[in-house]
């Protein structure tokens, strides 16, 4: 090797190693999303990442990123949890965080793309960690001191990487519910998921049981077995994908009550299906027909008697692992939801494309001689059970901020105090 090439490598070398976190988390967005080098965007991940993802993989993620949210614009803000980053971002239909995450040598581990997760200060009398498992949740305990009604609802989240406050855009469900409990006497615990907070705990071998449903148990016994919360009532709330996992939820750890907000009762892969139909139908440049196609072929092959175990995820729906599908195919939440003695409450909003009316008339159907369960749904109220004025529900409902209704807030405050 000339003395030219090796002064080459090793001022790469310095130049890597003098850079943070933060410089070489830009520079790798900007290679991929901007520059579209998959190779070169490929050498910043470690070795173990590198084996996983292929150069080839990697060279089509601008594409459907930029299908589905529009071109990457700029960087508007970088916050990190230690060796966790968030480059919160601008592309040309949303904002949202790439969060990367780097191992202690600034090799990429990890990366996705995730609602915007805000860094306000909290209290230290509401911050509070919870061991699950392998991990410790972080999360956020409202505990009402004025007229307090000893009752403790804790949240579970939908589906994907979801914080605390389950942030869509400019919009926080959790966070408004939270806030609303409160001043109503009602105290409340909401945690980041671990597939946002801790997303190298989930693999090939992780199903719904690792990503949501231990972690619903182990939070809800904490409190349960907690001398401070004696006396309170614990309430367990989910929502989209949360509210579909609650039968098997309740079926490990029994609470006072349960709560289930837009929860699909149908299997994942037809929602996934439906879902991709209804936008492709409404705008094919957020799903295009090839999109559409290829999540109808995936769909099929995972309903046929040609899937098993050793599938590979790449041949399978949103190429989640076979594992994770087959704990879902043997999953019959109508079945179980059958066996919660406790009082239920059932939401749904009529302008939800995300979940819908037949998914709520399937659990109504089920338990309609069961007096322990209520049903209410709320005509002009979408997925986060804000208000959408638009004729047709979208995607870009989404980009407008909104807070929880108050007719809905009232419903379930009832609910949780009867």
């Amino acid at each position: 090797m000339s003395k030219i090439i090796t002064l080459c490598l090793i001022l790469i070398s310095l130049f890597s190693f003098a850079q943070n976190k933060t410089e070489i988390g830009s520079h790798f967005i900007k290679t991929l999303l901007i520059d579209k080098n998959a190779g070169n965007a490929h050498l910043f991940f470690d070795k173990t990442v590198s084996a996983q993802i292929p150069v080839e993989v990697l060279k089509n993620l601008p594409e459907q990123v930029e299908g589905q949210f529009g071109k990457f614009k700029n960087i508007l803000q970088i916050n990190s949890e230690r060796d966790i980053y968030y480059f919160y971002s601008e592309f040309e239909k949303t904002k949202m965080d790439i969060q990367i995450s780097f191992n202690g040598e600034n090799k990429i581990i990890g990366f996705f793309l995730s609602p915007h997760k805000s860094f306000e200060k909290t209290d230290d009398e509401t911050a509070l960690n919870i061991k699950s498992d392998n991990i410790e949740l972080k999360g956020t305990l409202l505990k009402s001191k004025e007229n307090n009604q000893k009752r403790l609802v804790i949240f579970v989240h939908g589906s994907g990487p979801q914080d605390r406050d389950e942030t869509i855009g400019g919009n926080r469900p959790f966070k408004d519910i939270a806030e609303y409990l409160y001043i109503n006497g009602i105290s409340s615990y909401r945690y980041d998921k671990r597939t946002y907070s801790n997303p190298e705990t989930f693999n090939e071998e992780s199903t719904v049981k690792e990503e949501t449903i231990n972690d619903a148990v182990n939070v809800a016994n904490y409190f349960k077995n907690n001398r401070e919360f004696k006396d309170y009532q614990v309430i367990l709330l989910g929502h989209s994908q949360g509210a579909y996992l609650m039968p098997q939820i309740a079926n490990e750890v029994k609470v006072s009550k349960y709560i289930f907000l837009a929860g699909n009762s149908r299997p994942l892969q037809d929602l996934i299906l439906e879902q991709f139909g209804y936008i492709n139908k409404l705008d094919s440049s957020i799903i295009s027909d090839e999109a559409f196609t290829n999540i109808k072929k995936e769909v099929a092959f995972l309903n046929s008697d040609q899937f098993n175990l050793n599938t590979k995820s790449s041949a399978l729906p949103m190429g989640l692992s076979a594992k994770y599908w087959k704990y879902l195919l043997d999953y019959k939440p109508l079945d179980t939801v059958k066996l919660i003695k406790a009082s239920m409450f059932f939401a749904q909003g009529g302008k939800d494309y995300q979940v819908t009316e037949v998914d709520f008339n399937l659990w109504k159907n089920q338990l309609k001689s069961n007096r322990e369960a209520t049903f209410k749904i709320y005509p002009y109220l979408n997925h986060l059970f804000i208000k959408n004025t638009s004729v047709i529900p979208s995607p870009k409902d989404y980009e407008a901020e909104g807070k929880v209704d108050k007719v809905f807030l009232d419903d379930l405050k009832e609910f949780v105090l009867k």
